[in-house]
């Protein structure tokens, strides 16, 4: 299954609605990386899109990066410098305090990708430093129904279809309406992973989970494994 998406406005590589983006709220990122970030220090923001993000970032006086494919998303982004470029294929001549890595990206169905992203949170986080990971934990996708939605303010986010098309591997479609006017679709394809198949996927890379750092376990704290310390 290919990731699409329909409605206003342009729709990135991905399947995400550009104008949909720009209309939701910070949902508290910007503080768990405050977390784990010193104050004032850098943050690599991969997959950043339009900013809702990263300008909590800012504002809180981190430094931040910010990438993404897609120019149409890059284009809202205020405050921070921004790269465009895929995340599997960022080589940047520099490693940051924290790399991020959200929108359960690390969920996809395609286990080179999964390595590619992971390899490129590795490789530009300094020693000692810190990778978040959002992903969708195992007991997430079995919560997963159509109708199951949320609000954010004006706008409504519904699931409008889901199906397990094979043992541990869905298919699901967003459905997303702003006002009376408004309706944007995202379809999208994602694996669920063990805590232990996460795990092993970030050791393979040569990071060492070391806790969820939020209470429904959807933000993942990794850090680099110091030389001498693989077995």
């Amino acid at each position: 299954m290919e990731n699409t998406g329909t409605g206003p406005g342009p729709i990135t590589p991905d399947g995400s609605p550009v104008e949909f983006y720009t209309l939701l709220s910070p949902g508290g990122e910007a503080e768990i990386v405050a977390q784990v970030t010193p104050p004032g220090g850098s943050v690599l923001e991969l997959g950043a899109g339009v900013g809702r993000v990263t300008h909590p970032l800012v504002g809180l006086g981190f430094e931040v990066v910010a990438v993404d494919e897609s120019a149409e998303m890059l284009a809202h982004v205020r405050g921070a410098t921004t790269v465009l470029a895929r995340v599997q294929e960022l080589r940047l001549d520099r490693r940051f305090g924290t790399v991020t890595l959200a929108s359960q990206l690390v969920n996809t169905v395609d286990d080179a990708a999964r390595r590619e992203l992971i390899a490129a949170c590795a490789r530009h986080v300094k020693p000692g430093g810190a990778v978040l990971i959002q992903w969708i934990p195992a007991e997430g996708h079995d919560r997963w129904q159509v109708g199951r939605g949320r609000q954010d303010g004006d706008i409504t986010i519904t699931m409008a279809a889901v199906e397990e098309v094979a043992p541990g591997l869905f298919h699901a479609t967003m459905r997303y309406t702003y006002g009376d006017d408004k309706v944007w679709t995202q379809s999208f394809a994602s694996k669920r992973l063990t805590d232990d198949e996460l795990s092993a996927a970030l050791a393979a890379e040569g990071l060492r989970l070391e806790r969820f750092v939020t209470e429904d376990r959807t933000w993942v704290l990794a850090a680099p494994v110091q030389t001498g310390e693989r077995g």
